[in-house]
């Protein structure tokens, strides 16, 4: 099949260099274009990441030698090259909607790993496996734009793709309160042990703007498409705390939660044993088989041993016990840049290519 042309502003970031890493040997997507601040623009890639590459796998050749364009004055162009980007660009949050609404304006499909549009009511917020129907909304965004093909589609906070995906499926018994604490990794804010020194045995009891994302992101993915835009869930009522710890990869969550109509233990785990997605269904080339992966083990899941169970797209569950004051608790884990942040948006632009969203230009 021919391939889709892909470019990535944002490329020279942690998040922007996990895409262009998950572009490598990608069997629907070719990295055409990459685009960064006008102080990279003009240098290879190579170049203009320098010592910074921050990946465990070396820089791919094909990315090497590509000349960064500067990703706010050459959207024209950007636009030109390719089929749709991907957005990992780090500016202040109304320039990050401005700029994304510029390149969907040039007909340019942008699927963003950015918090900007999370809250524009016909922007789809979408894990393929939770919520596919909500790209239901983007005809009624292109009206908005004056597009055609262009349109903006984004992916949910990192720390929910832990705690969110073994909750989904067990909504149909009424999940009432959800309180959940956040155990993050230091690479969801861009950093390395090098980089970051003062993280070394050592815990930050805040990450800014991540509790209240923690708590209110849920209510649109369980949302509903009506008019042309997105309303929220009315529930369930979550509450949130999300701390820093020293671990390179990979976010974790205790979980706690109260059921309006209480299911067992064998119930539940059969569920998540059982449950698939649009992305499997689809079997799309980054969806992990079984998304969800429970464990017998005390012990498990551990960040070091399991974070990259199938690929680090699949989400780890542990745990699951009686709980004295909500009915059950559980522990998860999820890779914050794989299923988190790059990995969850590919595999979102590949159910958008699969449904015919994007297309080739």
């Amino acid at each position: 099949m021919e391939k889709f042309k892909v470019g990535v502003i944002g490329c020279t970031g942690m998040v922007g260099q996990r895409f262009v890493t998950l572009m490598e040997n990608h069997p629907w997507f070719q990295l055409t274009a990459v685009a960064a601040s006008p102080r990279s623009a003009g240098k290879t890639y190579e170049e203009a990441v320098g010592g910074r590459w921050a990946m465990d796998t070396p820089m791919p050749e094909e990315a090497k030698k590509l000349v960064v364009l500067n990703a706010e004055a050459d959207v024209e162009k950007i636009a030109s090259m390719v089929d749709f980007v991907f957005s990992a660009v780090d500016m202040k949050k109304e320039e990050i909607q401005a700029l994304e609404e510029e390149y969907a304006k040039h007909e340019c499909p942008v699927v963003s790993n950015n918090s900007a549009h999370r809250w524009t009511p016909d922007v789809p917020m979408v894990v393929p496996e939770i919520n596919p129907e909500h790209l239901d909304v983007i005809p009624a965004q292109r009206q908005r734009l004056g597009t055609q093909r262009g349109f903006i589609a984004v992916k949910s906070n990192c720390s929910l793709q832990s705690y969110v995906p073994a909750l989904h499926p067990l909504r149909k018994f009424g999940v009432k309160d959800v309180l959940v604490c956040t155990y993050q990794a230091i690479s969801g804010a861009g950093k390395t042990f090098e980089t970051w020194p003062e993280m070394v045995d050592n815990v930050i009891p805040y990450i800014g703007g991540e509790e209240e994302k923690s708590e209110r992101e849920p209510l649109k993915l369980w949302g509903k498409v009506e008019n042309g835009v997105i309303v929220n869930a009315d529930g369930p009522a979550i509450t949130a705390q999300c701390f820093r710890v020293p671990a390179s990869n990979g976010h974790m969550a205790a979980v706690f939660v109260r059921f309006e109509k209480k299911p067992s233990m064998e119930e539940i785990k059969e569920i998540w044993a059982s449950f698939r997605g649009r992305a499997q269904e689809l079997e799309l080339p980054s969806a992990p088989k079984q998304f969800l992966h429970y464990f017998e083990e005390d012990n498990r899941p551990q960040t070091k041993l399991d974070r990259m169970t199938e690929g680090g797209m699949a989400v780890c569950i542990g745990r699951l016990r009686p709980d004295t004051q909500y009915d059950y608790k559980f522990a998860c884990l999820s890779h914050n840049t794989l299923r988190g942040a790059a990995g969850g948006a590919v595999l979102l632009a590949e159910l958008l290519c699969a449904e015919n969203y994007i297309t080739r230009r």
